[in-house]
């Protein structure tokens, strides 16, 4: 099982780098992309908040899904369709087939965020110990890869498709031979299916602390993701080839963190981990709402990179130590709250931004993220998950002031 578990691991670890990079090139161009298809600032919003609904859409779908077929399945035909929409975004003319297209990426992300975490937790489990940090270093450092690239497309003022047809034309066949050597969880999904019933009720109620933080912490992301090219190049005056630069840094930090991130929960324990997090990555936004000028705010989403990289790892692993035996649906149904994060993150910034100041709009992450329920992440001796212990149930219920 030695060398299954490492093919698995590498292949894994693949997808998610592949994902990041398609990630990254979408939302590093998002100015680029209003261009294109004469996208308002009023409209903006709408078409950043689709792509998280349908995303939901889809990982609830692939929740019922895997209960009949593999997470490896989901995921060995998810990932092309988001490589193929991604491409459709930049070779559209007209406002609909923009739409068609992010509906698409929308729907395919959903199955592929999910299915990939769901492997990831059983991957976690086979190994004994914490390996989440490292797969999410992987999307970390394809996000890195994409966010240089689309510098590359800005600086040399290339067309999107012109951009996008290269990365695809490498990752879809690399990701279509890596998933040979996906591993599941095992028969975790027949086990699902028979308990789903007696068991859902309580899922979510045992869920919900890990979901606000999940929550939080893409409210953060989001607002990096989404707002981070924009706020350089009209807050803080930045050219246009400067405006991509936030994400990339945002990403080496979080690559850097996840990197490391695995021997810190080792040594420290999650809760540590977590509440270390969200002060560092609060501290971040504040730099940036008080950003004097585009190097200072590029310094904030640095410090929120380093704060923000350990959160969703850690929340996703949780999900998997309190059930074991459930682990898919309990990570299908907490990755819908990664998109409402990104729901309610990106309008939110967009909507205080026009009616107030983008400068205040980045005081909401700040807030937000120092929120949540550390206890979520408390244990009590098991052989699951990190090799540490396992999450009571009491106190995920109880929570805490703050992370």
């Amino acid at each position: 099982m030695t060398d299954v578990l490492r093919r698995g691991r590498a292949s894994l670890a693949l997808s998610f780098f592949a994902q990041g990079v398609a990630f990254a090139l979408l939302v590093t161009r998002i100015p680029a992309i209003q261009d294109r298809y004469g996208v308002s600032d009023a409209l903006l919003p709408a078409f950043l908040a689709a792509v998280p609904i349908l995303a939901g859409v889809g990982s609830v779908a692939t929740e019922r899904l895997v209960k009949r077929i593999p997470p490896s399945r989901v995921l060995r035909w998810s990932q092309p369709v988001v490589l193929l929409a991604l491409l459709g975004v930049g070779a559209g003319e007209r406002m609909v087939e923009l739409a068609v297209a992010l509906a698409a990426f929308g729907l395919a992300v959903g199955a592929l965020d999910a299915s990939m975490n769901m492997l990831g937790v059983s991957l976690q489990r086979a190994y004994g110990r914490s390996i989440m940090l490292s797969f999410h270093a992987a999307y970390s450092l394809g996000g890195i890869v994409g966010a240089s690239l689309a510098w590359v497309g800005a600086h040399w003022d290339l067309a999107l498709f012109v951009s996008y047809l290269p990365v695809v034309v490498v990752l879809f066949p690399a990701a279509l031979v890596g998933s040979r050597w996906y591993v599941d969880g095992g028969g975790e999904s027949e086990v699902v299916a028979e308990a789903a019933g007696e068991r859902g009720p309580v899922v979510f109620k045992v869920l919900l602390p890990l979901c606000l933080v999940m929550t939080f912490a893409y409210i953060g992301d989001s607002t990096v993701s989404n707002w981070s090219a924009k706020y350089l190049q009209d807050v803080l005056g930045s050219s246009e080839q400067l405006a991509t630069v936030p994400y990339n840094v945002y990403m080496v930090t979080t690559l850097v963190g996840r990197a490391i991130g695995d021997f810190g929960v080792r040594r420290f324990g999650a809760v540590v981990v977590v509440r270390g997090g969200a002060l560092v990555a609060a501290a971040g936004f504040a730099v940036v709402a008080s950003a004097p000028g585009a190097w200072v705010g590029m310094l904030g989403f640095t410090l929120v990179g380093v704060g923000l990289c350990v959160l969703v790892p850690q929340t996703f692993a949780a999900a998997g130590r309190l059930f074991p035996g459930a682990s898919d649906v309990a990570v299908a149904r907490l990755n819908v709250f990664n998109y409402v994060g990104f729901l309610i993150g990106s309008p939110l910034v967009g909507a205080l931004g026009d009616a107030w100041s983008y400068r205040g709009a980045m005081l909401v992450p700040m807030v937000l993220v120092t929120l949540g329920y550390a206890r979520s992440f408390a244990a009590q001796p098991d052989r699951y998950g990190d090799g540490h212990e396992r999450p009571r149930t009491a106190d995920v219920g109880r929570g805490s002031n703050g992370l």
